[in-house]
């Protein structure tokens, strides 16, 4: 989960001074690392190393990072 964290941000660091094609290629990768960390969070869960409810916050957080940067993605597409 810790590799997946770093690897959004990291990503999206990486392909910052880049064109806008191989930015997008880059928050595409920052985007794949959200959804692998999606579902380490829910295999954490199965396994009953987190609560429920603290699953439920962290996804909910996931989730509007995905709705973000989505959006991003398509705004950059456009140009």
């Amino acid at each position: 989960m810790n590799k997946c964290s770093v690897s959004m941000p990291s990503n999206i660091a990486e392909g910052s001074n880049r064109g806008n094609k191989h930015f997008q290629h880059y928050l595409n990768i920052s985007l794949g690392s959200s959804f692998e960390l999606q579902t380490q969070l829910l295999i954490a869960l199965q396994n009953e190393y987190l609560s429920k409810e603290k699953t439920e916050e962290i996804e909910n957080k996931i989730i509007e990072f995905q709705k973000m940067m989505t959006s991003f993605i398509s705004k950059l597409e456009l140009k």
